[in-house]
């Protein structure tokens, strides 16, 4: 009787926290539904753009109904991303509103990719064509976004904040050693020197190769950054390697001054003193508003209709074969075709953000991209990334645009097959069984690789190998010879990428546009982006069960539940890959 109202207890008290949940989930959801339809934005005078530079960067904005009801509901803060796509559609329209008399970006903790961040440098750069002013103001700034905000006019910090500037490092995450633990060996078939992603499973450190390409590539993205900030803040090249030495964020605040890196000390109340001072017309007695991010995004698109339409295609995430998140052929696929049957699209560019995946699924994108081209100007936009697979998708345009801090090139291809004869023993787990040919039991994960089945493998691997080159030399024009000489996986920044030929253009989103609609021959047009966005509604009713399961992931692992998406992953390296090492960490 003890046990049974014991166990009777548990489970009221189980049903009633589970109630509660889902009673503040839904309230925090029937929230975001109510402030989904609020109404469009209309400017005054005076009017600041407030950018926040908090969260996370991804290359488009989505709705999230989960995320942050789940977070408040376990009372853990969540990390908001912000898109790319709205902070330069945002940017652009403050530059073109009159009303809009400057840009106030806000923190600096924002994080994402160099190429991404250097993206938004441009594009504040263009924004002070006008005329109008950019202040920055943080209590804390980490490198990546001091090098955003070093184009500002007026850089502003806490007396008592930190400005991190220390130069770049980069870890790889290696698991032979646990892998060997378990008793599992991942058997690597693979071709190019350089290509290291399979190299966490099989090595304890970085080849010599992989240090040499990781290390000039690394100086190249720093190299970059050191002379743009010594550009916009007038400082030496080679001071600011000698402050990154000094490591700056544990060095008083007032020498970040000293040194010309911010220009003044101010706390957060004394901000807008200095932005009123921006602002030149502004009469004495009136203020500035104050228009936040949210808020700028639902200012109306004051451009014409046109019948005539740039398409943007976003490719971002690995790519795969099946279904998840990332980029999947099937759907890509449709996609394309979807938009080269679209009389209205004259030109189309083609954004990538990727590490690559499977090379199956990026051939199967590759011919939709050669059918589309057929019909169409098709410009590429890299962003962050396009290495791999993310290159094989890209090698057919009719130009490449890449950022010069552009992870990019690794061009090759492995195959891994894990052998758990170590971790059966370990179980004490044997196998029998009959077969009626030589290999019908071909690449048991049971046993190791025969001689004659790694051959094969070989061969297999070898012939991907030549196809991604023939796709590569027939896109650049060049003879498969020269691909070859600057393939074997090794990664390039895209910097690196234009002198060797496998880009064509330095410059950004916008860059692209403008040569698709050159190409296009366009006076006019709109842009149209795909896949469309899916709406709030639609994402809550279409993903609830998957999206629950990946918000509460990540309000229990939080920073740890990148790590964890690269061990569940490790499923989905399923035949030929064309990949780059996904996991190097830059920082």
């Amino acid at each position: 009787m003890k046990q049974f109202l014991k166990f009777t207890l548990a489970t009221i008290v189980g049903v009633f926290i589970a109630t509660l949940l889902f009673v503040l989930i839904s309230f925090a959801i029937i929230g975001a539904f109510a402030g989904a339809g609020e109404s469009a934005t209309v400017l005054k005078a005076n009017s600041v753009y407030e950018l926040p530079l908090e969260g996370m960067l991804v290359d488009r904005s989505q709705d999230d109904p989960f995320s942050g009801a789940i977070s408040q509901a376990m009372g853990k803060t969540t990390e908001n991303s912000i898109g790319l796509d709205d902070i330069l559609s945002n940017i652009d329209k403050a530059k073109k509103d009159p009303k809009i008399v400057g840009i106030y970006l806000k923190g600096g903790s924002l994080s994402g990719g160099i190429a991404s961040i250097k993206e938004i440098r441009n594009a504040l750069l263009d924004f002070k064509k006008s005329g109008k002013f950019v202040v920055a103001y943080a209590d804390n700034y980490s490198q990546r976004m001091y090098y955003l905000v070093s184009c500002a006019d007026k850089i502003l910090i806490n007396p008592s904040g930190m400005l991190e500037l220390k130069g770049l490092s980069a870890q790889t995450m290696f698991f032979k050693k646990t892998l060997d633990k378990l008793g599992i060996e991942m058997q690597i078939v693979k071709v190019g020197t350089f290509k290291s992603a399979v190299e966490p499973l099989v090595n304890t450190k970085m080849s010599d190769a992989n240090r040499l390409q990781v290390n000039v590539f690394m100086n190249s993205i720093w190299n970059t950054i050191l002379k743009e900030v010594s550009a916009s803040r007038h400082i030496p090249f080679e001071k600011l390697n000698t402050y990154a030495d000094e490591v700056m964020m544990f060095q008083p605040t007032q020498k970040a001054k000293q040194y010309a890196l911010v220009d003044s000390l101010v706390y957060i109340d004394q901000v807008e003193g200095v932005l009123k001072k921006c602002d030149k017309n502004l009469k004495k007695g009136d203020d500035l508003v104050f228009v936040k991010h949210s808020a700028m995004m639902r200012v109306a698109d004051t451009s014409k209709f046109d019948k005539n339409k740039v398409a943007i295609i976003y490719a971002v995430g690995e790519i795969t074969d099946n279904e998840g998140e990332g980029i999947v052929a099937k759907n890509m696929v449709k996609t394309i075709n979807d938009v080269a049957k679209d009389n209205q699209v004259k030109a189309v560019v083609f954004r990538i953000s990727s590490p690559g995946g499977s090379a199956y699924a990026s051939e199967q994108i590759w011919h939709a991209l050669k059918m589309l081209k057929a019909k169409k100007p098709l410009i590429v936009s890299m962003g962050d990334y396009a290495a791999s697979g993310g290159y094989y998708i890209a090698c057919m345009a009719d130009k490449i645009v890449a950022q010069p801090n552009t992870i990019t090139g690794s061009i090759g291809i492995f195959g891994v097959i894990p052998n758990i004869s170590g971790l059966n023993e370990k179980l004490g787990i044997t196998y029998d069984g009959v077969k009626t040919n030589k290999m019908s039991d071909f690449i048991s994960v049971n046993r190791p690789f025969l001689p004659e089945e790694r051959d094969l493998m070989q061969n297999y691997i070898n012939r991907g190998y030549e196809l991604f080159v023939s796709r590569c030399a027939e896109g650049r024009k060049m003879k498969p010879d020269q691909i070859k000489a600057i393939a074997e996986g090794r990664v390039w920044t895209g910097e690196d990428a234009l002198k060797i030929g496998l880009v064509d253009k330095l410059g950004g989103l916008n860059d692209a546009v403008k040569l698709a609609v050159d190409k296009a021959k366009l006076s006019s047009y709109n842009i149209s982006e795909y896949p469309e966005k899916e709406d709030f509604a639609t994402k809550f009713m279409k993903s609830f069960t998957k999206d629950i399961q990946t918000s509460l992931l990540k309000a229990q692992l939080g920073e740890q539940y990148t790590l964890f998406q690269q061990v569940r992953n490790l499923d989905k390296i399923n035949g030929i890959q064309a990949r780059m090492s996904y996991d190097l960490v830059i920082q």
